[in-house]
């Protein structure tokens, strides 16, 4: 099983309202949970409370689409509003990303790192630091899991922020955005997506589930064509319909069901004449 480590801060973890899109849900899709592979169900992180869509998924499934009969697992480990520092090689979330990886290595082989950070650094005496403390992190990552060769996804940030009620705070995340598009464009396996015409949450900071999904397409573009997405891509509107419009298995209906269950979305009768539905059509 290919599996790919996400990293970074609240916009790789997910913000975006799961109210506003259609639910990925795919048995080919795994994530690690408490050491064990399971059937991606969002959010895929759990660091906030308000934690909802973010990339990871629909990059997920637009990989299935390209790999229809091969299965992926994701890695959450990215940490609402941390820095730079924060991501430093002797602290912890650090440890733990790279411990979360070495778990994952043993059931699957580590193929790409998405990765989304910067917002709680668009600061002066945060900037002028970013390159050589990123590079210094990535650099430690790729040793300390001996993925020396896998692709490196650098998701910008979005142009939305100077423009919300918190917008006097990231003046400067172009300059991040910059420090970015200059760290790709010099390590190899390295790549920039841009966030261009990303719309997000109400709190300007967040990037919204709609955007998260094209925004995840880009991702996986960036994977597949081994190369920095500066500009978005023409189909990724088309790529979504597709997710979008995927039917899902008999399996996957039954999982779907047993989950609005055991939320107590349905009730016991409800419940059972839906199931025995579904176990007739599967006969």
């Amino acid at each position: 099983m290919h599996s790919f480590l996400l990293i970074g801060q609240s916009n790789m973890a997910g913000r975006g309202f799961q109210r506003d899109v259609a639910p990925i849900y795919n048995e080919n899709i795994k994530v690690l949970k408490n050491g064990k592979w399971q059937t991606m169900w969002e959010p895929i992180h759990n660091d906030r409370p308000n934690a909802g869509i973010g990339p990871s998924a629909s990059f997920a499934a637009t990989w299935c689409l390209k790999n229809p009969e091969e299965t992926i697992g994701l890695i959450p480990s990215a940490e609402g509003g941390s820095s730079l520092d924060d991501w430093s090689i002797d602290g912890l979330l650090f440890e733990h990303a790279i411990l979360q990886a070495k778990l994952a290595q043993k059931t699957s082989k580590i193929a790409g790192i998405l990765w989304h950070q910067g917002e709680s650094d668009c600061f002066p005496d945060k900037v002028k630091n970013y390159k050589e403390n990123f590079s210094l992190i990535i650099a430690t990552l790729r040793e300390e899991l001996n993925i020396l060769h896998i692709p490196i996804i650098i998701g910008g940030l979005g142009d939305y922020l100077t423009k919300g009620m918190y917008g006097q705070y990231f003046s400067l995340y172009q300059e991040i955005n910059n420090e970015l598009k200059s760290f790709a464009n010099a390590h190899a396996d390295c790549f920039y997506v841009t966030a261009a015409g990303l719309t997000s949450n109400p709190d300007g900071i967040h990037i919204d589930a709609i955007s998260q999904r094209l925004f995840g397409i880009r991702y996986f573009e960036a994977f597949l064509r081994k190369e920095s997405i500066f500009t978005a891509p023409e189909n990724e509107e088309n790529i979504l319909k597709m997710i979008n419009e995927r039917p899902f298995t008999q399996t996957e209906k039954i999982e779907l069901l047993n989950i609005e269950f055991s939320k107590g979305n349905l009730e016991l009768e409800d419940y059972q004449k839906k199931l025995s539905l579904l176990k007739q059509n599967t006969n």
